[in-house]
C-alpha cells in the first residue's frame, strides 16, 4: 500500500508538471493576441521613451498585435521599474527600462523594491549610449593632461556638472577623479540641460555630457571634446578618442536600454519578443531614428547577454559607489 501511494503521488505530481507545460505552450502558442503594454518608467519625450515609442511602432507589426508605451516616472524611475517587477508573467505587460533603475539605483539606495536580477526576464539590450568629456569653447584647458593639471594644482577648484547624483554623467566624473589623483567638485543639476547650459557658459569647468547632446556644440566650436567614456569610440565622434586609448585602461562608464518582463515569463514568449527586437534593429530606419532622436548605438543582444550584462554592470557601479564613497540625495 505505501509503495502504491508512493507511485500516486509521483504520477499526479507528473501529472500536474505536464499540464502546467501544456498550459504554458498553448499560451505561447497563441501569444500575442490582446495588446501589450511597454511601460517606461521616466516621463515622455526622453531617452528612454523615444526608444520605446520606436520600438512599439515597429514591433507592433511584427507581432500582430498593438505594443501602447505606458510612461509611469517616478522616484528615479522605480515606481515604474516595480509595477512591472510585480506584474503577471504572461508578456502582456513589459518594461523598457535603462541603466539607472536597473543597476545604479540598486548600488546607490540601500534599499530598492525590486530586485533587479531575480524579478525580471530580459529580453535584449536594445541600445547602448556613452559620454564625451568636454569644456567651453574659450576654455584655456588645452586637453586631458591641462584638466588634470589644473586639478592637481588647486584641489576642488575644477568643477563639472551632471544630471544628478548617480547620472551617468557624475559617475564618469567619479571613476575619472579616481584613476587621475584629482579632487573634483561635482555639481549635481536636475537635468542635462542645465548643465550643458553652465558649461556652455563657462560657468563650469567641465562636464560630462550625452554624445548626442555635445555633439553639434563641438561641430560649432562652443565646446571641445577631449575623450569619451566608453570602451570605443562614439560613431558620431570618430575623431575623438577613448579614455581608454588615452591611458586610463579601466575606463568604461556606458548606459544601456533594454526590454525585460516579469520573472516567470514562459521562455517561448521571450523569445518571440526577442525575434521582434532582432527584425526591429534590423531595420535601418530604426537604426536612424534610435541614432538621431535618441543618440544611441543600436545593440539588440541576446536574453543571456542582457541578463550579463545587468550583473556585471551592477558589480561595477556597487563597487565605484562604495569606493567614492557617493550617497543618494
Amino acid at each position: 500500500m505505501k509503495n502504491k501511494a508512493i507511485h500516486a503521488f509521483a504520477w499526479a505530481l507528473a501529472s500536474t508538471a505536464m499540464m502546467s507545460l501544456a498550459a504554458g505552450s498553448a499560451s505561447a502558442a497563441g501569444y500575442p493576441d490582446k495588446p501589450i503594454r511597454m511601460i517606461v518608467p521616466y516621463v515622455a519625450g526622453g531617452a528612454a521613451d523615444i526608444t520605446a515609442r520606436v520600438m512599439a511602432a515597429h514591433m507592433t507589426k511584427d507581432l500582430g498585435a498593438t505594443v501602447v508605451v505606458e510612461n509611469k516616472p517616478g522616484a528615479n524611475g522605480m515606481i515604474g521599474t516595480d509595477m512591472v517587477a510585480k506584474s503577471a508573467p504572461d508578456g502582456y505587460t513589459l518594461l523598457l527600462d535603462a541603466s539607472g533603475p536597473l543597476v545604479v539605483n540598486p548600488s546607490l539606495y540601500a534599499k530598492t523594491p525590486y530586485d533587479p536580477v531575480a524579478d525580471f526576464a530580459p529580453i535584449s539590450q536594445i541600445t547602448s549610449y556613452q559620454y564625451v568629456l568636454v569644456v567651453p569653447g574659450q576654455s584655456k584647458i588645452q586637453g586631458i593632461p591641462d584638466l588634470i593639471a589644473q586639478a592637481k594644482k588647486a584641489p576642488g577648484s575644477v568643477t563639472y556638472g551632471s544630471a544628478g547624483v548617480g547620472a551617468g554623467g557624475h559617475l564618469a566624473g567619479e571613476l575619472f577623479a579616481r584613476q587621475t589623483g584629482t579632487q573634483l567638485s561635482h555639481i549635481p543639476y536636475k537635468g542635462n540641460a542645465q548643465a550643458l547650459t553652465d558649461v556652455l557658459g563657462g560657468q563650469l569647468t567641465f562636464t560630462f555630457d550625452t554624445v548626442v547632446t555635445a555633439t553639434p556644440h563641438i561641430r560649432s566650436g562652443k565646446l571641445r571634446g577631449y575623450a569619451v567614456s566608453g570602451p570605443r569610440r562614439a560613431p558620431g565622434l570618430p575623431e575623438i578618442p577613448t579614455l581608454q586609448e588615452l591611458g586610463y585602461k579601466d575606463f568604461a562608464v556606458t548606459q544601456f536600454q533594454g526590454l525585460l518582463a516579469p520573472a516567470g515569463t514562459d521562455p517561448a514568449i521571450i523569445a518571440r519578443l526577442h525575434q521582434a527586437v532582432q527584425r526591429a534593429a534590423g531595420d535601418p530606419e530604426v537604426i536612424q531614428k534610435l541614432a538621431t532622436e535618441g543618440g544611441n548605438e543600436m545593440v539588440a543582444g541576446t536574453p543571456e547577454a542582457f541578463a550579463a550584462l545587468i550583473k556585471d554592470d551592477l558589480g561595477r557601479y556597487r563597487k565605484l559607489i562604495k569606493d567614492a564613497n557617493i550617497k543618494a540625495d
